[in-house]
């Protein structure tokens, strides 16, 4: 089993670039620390906390269609919905997820799944 760090992605609509090509499938990798802090250094997050998802998104996104860089510019002219999809992707790539675990009750021995937290211990006991 290899550790995934790059996650192929297509554009519910697609980016409509200059020459009125449509980009639709690319590729976004897991975030790095700096990904995160460094925007933060950047004077138009500085000035409008929510231009930091525009930022970061330029940052991860490492591929779309034939385009040779992808930079805020591209970022900030994507369709609404796009922008929501690379949103929920970027969020549910780079959160930790619970494992689940199968488990047997020694009472009445009925098989389950109950999700393990970051520690190890099972959620919600």
């Amino acid at each position: 089993m290899t550790f995934q760090t790059e996650y192929e992605f297509t554009l519910p609509r697609g980016y409509v670039d200059k020459e009125g090509n449509l980009h639709k499938k690319g590729i976004m990798r897991l975030a790095t620390a700096a990904d995160e802090i460094v925007p933060m250094r950047d004077p138009r997050v500085q000035q409008n906390p929510s231009y930091l998802t525009i930022v970061l998104l330029s940052r991860v996104i490492t591929n779309l269609g034939t385009l040779s860089k992808i930079d805020t510019g591209v970022i900030e002219n994507l369709f609404t919905v796009d922008l929501g999809y690379l949103q929920e992707l970027y969020s549910r790539i780079n959160q930790l997820e619970n494992p689940n675990i199968r488990v047997t009750c020694p009472h009445c021995s009925e098989r389950f799944d109950v999700s393990m937290d970051f520690l190890g211990e099972s959620v919600g006991s």
